[in-house]
């Protein structure tokens, strides 16, 4: 469950990291909005960068989550 709950958040994390990378690079450098992220809400460049900070976050919590060793109970 551990491994599937950890691909599970990185796959999350790369998707929303993408979307926020694209959303800044079409912003700034053609003036235009690409992806989807635009779609569901209205950011500024900026916050653009955030969301590709959010989606590095999950990446990381979901590598972290599935390399963790599992815990044994006591028997």
């Amino acid at each position: 469950m551990r491994t599937t709950i950890g691909y599970t958040a990185e796959s999350i994390g790369y998707v929303i990291g993408a979307q926020g990378l694209v959303s800044f690079a079409s912003q700034t450098l053609f003036g235009t909005e690409w992806g989807w992220l635009h779609k569901v809400v209205d950011l500024p460049p900026a916050a653009s960068l955030g969301i590709v900070a959010v989606g590095l976050a999950l990446v990381l919590v979901g590598v972290k989550t599935r390399n963790a060793p599992a815990r044994q109970e006591a028997g």
